[in-house]
């Protein structure tokens, strides 16, 4: 069993700058992406549009069971990947806000960058999609088809 003064020894090797560059990332991300939180038609603009950082929004019913098995799976990627956030809105409560962007079916993922929708998809997808989806809102790099 490792004592206290093991685990206040660093784990890495070699500079002593890369774990200064590592906790400053980390906390940059965590101030401002990887948070999941509920939004509706009276919060969105602030949210989403007027955000500071990439979000991906997830257009959802609590009735609709694809959209109950991707709710996990966009949530774990948003908080893996740390620079977006998520917003969930549920369209049967903001039906006003499904309307001004056409969610025609459910699920509807879309993801906002400055405020403009830059990429979409709809229904479900697996995790390993929905985590290439929200690296590549993250990053501005066209999603791989």
């Amino acid at each position: 069993m490792l004592g206290l003064k093991a685990l206040q020894r660093p784990l890495w090797t070699g500079s002593t700058l890369r774990p200064a560059i590592c906790a400053a990332r980390r906390r940059a991300y965590s101030d401002k992406g990887g948070r999941v939180f509920e939004s509706t038609q009276s919060t969105f603009e602030k949210d989403v549009l007027d955000a500071g950082v990439p979000t991906v929004v997830d257009f959802y019913a609590s009735w609709c069971a694809p959209c109950k098995m991707l709710g996990p799976i966009i949530d774990r990627a948003v908080q893996q990947d740390g620079r977006v956030n998520l917003a969930k809105v549920n369209v049967d409560e903001n039906l006003d806000l499904a309307a001004d962007y056409k969610i025609s079916s459910l699920p509807t993922v879309v993801g906002f960058r400055g405020g403009q929708p830059v990429a979409a998809f709809v229904g479900m997808r697996p995790p390993p999609a929905v985590a290439e989806f929200v690296q590549s809102l993250a990053t501005g790099e066209p999603e791989k088809q």
